[in-house]
């Protein structure tokens, strides 16, 4: 029973739900009435009572997401992903969910450090490439801190559910916010915290969205663990559907967290070296948590194996990349042979690679 997540006051016009199914479900009835108004001495005008859809991609992968997360056995594992490559070998080996990271992103992108240099722009582009590349997988990503107050809050969480994002992470940190395995991290104060998930909200109730929110907090580097797990609490009650306490230290703090935060779902965020002691995905389900995300799993290994391959060219003269790894092997798993099945279908041209 899908008792734990609060599901939208306003659905989008094709979705219902069923006492079986007790998250949005799509249907393809739309009303196709229309009428014809006039106002005085203007012109008659068609008014349609269609009611404005939204890409049927996004209502697919909130509605898995929030399915996935109604199933307490299941924990939803999500390899981080920085860029189109990285999520098409995510989808290859079959992962049921992704993660965009920030960290990732801004690295990826713009070639930057994660100190709050991407915005809006960068983040959303890069989400709606991601989420576009298997329209039914959800795609979690990060939002920082929304980019913003309200009103900025309010045109990221749109942008994002248009793009196809079925869920997101916006958190407490300030506005010069930076990576949150990096030391130094400050936090707003819990008020305005607050405000940045009602914004959040708001703003999805406004668009019919059923995209899933998921309140972070850094306050555990500065404050003690007792105001980072109210700090959840209040965003549990202002609007977010799942909690992230980041940069636990220990496995015992991940642990009570989802004892004192219970029955509120937990995302644990597990960044190899960083602040939290490694915790295996068998380990996070026996604990309670509902998601993990690995944010380094693609970035990490790709900064060596790209050194390494570098290094090797520079002193040696040449790659030594394995002999298995041919162009069309990678741009098999970046979709050739689909690409060549839509040209056969509609008549095309392109020879088999």
């Amino acid at each position: 029973m899908l008792t734990d997540l609060e599901l939208p006051k306003v659905m989008t016009p094709h979705a219902t739900l069923t006492e079986d199914f007790p998250v949005p479900v799509v249907t393809s009835e739309i009303d196709k009435g229309a009428t014809i108004s006039s106002d005085g001495d203007s012109k008659p005008s068609r008014r349609l009572n269609v009611p404005a859809l939204e890409p049927h991609h996004h209502v697919g992968a909130c509605t898995r997401l929030r399915s996935m997360l109604a199933n307490s056995d299941q924990l939803i594992v999500c390899p981080g992903v920085y860029d189109g490559l990285s999520a098409r070998i995510a989808l290859d080996v079959g992962f049921d969910a992704l993660y965009m990271t920030g960290a990732g992103t801004t690295a990826s992108r713009l070639g930057q450090v994660d100190l709050g240099i991407a915005q809006l722009a960068d983040m959303r582009a890069h989400a709606e490439m991601i989420a576009n590349l298997d329209e039914s997988i959800p795609l979690i990503a990060d939002m920082d801190t929304g980019f913003g107050g309200p009103l900025l809050i309010d045109r990221a969480v749109k942008e994002y559910s248009r793009a196809g994002v079925a869920a997101f992470h916006i958190e407490d940190q300030l506005l010069a916010k930076r990576c949150g395995h990096l030391a130094r991290k400050d936090v707003v104060e819990i008020e305005e915290y607050l405000v940045r998930i009602r914004a959040a909200k708001q703003a999805k109730e406004k668009i019919a969205s059923d995209i899933v929110i998921i309140g972070r907090t850094d306050a555990l580097q500065k404050h003690s663990y007792d105001e980072a797990i109210k700090r959840l609490r209040a965003a549990r009650e202002a609007g977010a559907d799942v909690g992230q306490l980041e940069g636990a230290t220990s496995k015992e703090m991940a642990r009570q967290a989802v004892k004192d935060l219970a029955p509120m779902p937990l995302l644990l965020n597990m960044v190899e070296h960083g602040a939290t002691p490694i915790i295996t995905t068998k380990e996070a389900k026996d604990m309670g948590y509902r998601v993990m995300i690995f944010s380094f799993a693609c970035l990490g290994p790709a900064f060596v194996a790209i050194r390494e391959t570098l290094q090797k060219l520079k002193h040696e003269g040449v790659t030594g990349i394995p002999e298995d790894v041919k162009p069309k092997t990678i741009l098999d798993v970046c979709g050739l042979q689909e690409a060549q099945e839509l040209d056969r279908e509609a008549g095309g041209c392109m020879r088999p690679a």
